[in-house]
């Protein structure tokens, strides 16, 4: 009976950590409008901040696939289908998740960085102490930055990325402009767009919750704050592909 014991034990426990992380979060996400200035401090940290690479990102990425795209559609008399596949799986699947993990990489280890510094050097207990909630002030802002902040950098991205596949497709693949322009916006739906902002709200709660959970339970010193850190970016970067996987298949 013992593989049973264990596996009893290890599915409790994972129910156990479901729980608590879901009650965190709904505990950040229920205090909103509490500090409204700390909010827009993370969200210029968390957005503004974030849109360079971002953008680079996105923009390599659209590039990149409009080459891949030409290159294997040549092989079928298929060439031609770039700027519509370019748009659509920009909008749907690599501008948020890309996007997302390239905020996570950022963000989450700086949360975490961030949080599990004041939790070791007790800064957080004195914050209990002068009777502020730790959660409204440094959890809340933070995980609705993240909602906020992930679907417009998701959208800016999006833009971008096409345009990487544009001026490839113009510049290297021998597409007219205007043509290349009229097929992206042509084959490209409202809801491939709608989808991937919605993608990216989730992404932006998973990032700052993955930071700001391992952030408050850090301990044991600097190295303590390391194991946060890389568990923070490790768990959102996991958690982006587990939502997009589960949200993909419920949207489409």
């Amino acid at each position: 009976m013992k593989p049973v014991r264990l596996t009893g034990r290890a599915a409790i426990g994972l129910t156990r950590m479901i729980g608590r992380v879901t009650i965190f979060a709904g505990r950040g996400l229920a205090r909103v409008g509490a500090h409204p200035s700390e909010l827009a401090r993370q969200m210029l940290h968390i957005g503004w901040l974030s849109l360079p690479v971002v953008g680079l990102t996105a923009l390599f990425t659209g590039a990149a696939l409009a080459l891949q795209i030409h290159s294997g559609g040549e092989r079928f008399q298929a060439g031609d289908v770039v700027p519509a596949i370019v748009a659509i799986g920009m909008a749907r699947e690599l501008g948020p998740v890309l996007g997302g993990l390239m905020v996570a990489a950022r963000v989450a280890s700086a949360i975490a960085a961030e949080l599990g510094t004041m939790r070791v050097t007790e800064q957080i207990d004195a914050l209990v102490t002068l009777s502020t909630d730790p959660i409204g002030w440094l959890v809340s802002p933070r995980l609705w930055a993240g909602v906020l902040c992930v679907p417009v950098l998701v959208g800016v991205g999006d833009i971008i990325g096409i345009m990487g596949g544009w001026i490839i497709g113009v510049q290297a693949l021998g597409f007219n402009s205007t043509t290349y322009l009229a097929n992206s916006w042509a084959y490209l739906e409202s809801w491939d767009v709608v989808s991937g902002l919605i993608k990216g709200a989730f992404f932006g709660l998973i990032v700052a919750l993955a930071g700001c959970w391992f952030g408050m339970r850090a301990g044991g010193g600097a190295a303590g704050v390391g194991r946060a850190t890389t568990n923070a970016v490790v768990a959102a970067s996991v958690g982006i592909l587990a939502a997009n996987f589960a949200l993909t298949g419920l949207f489409f």
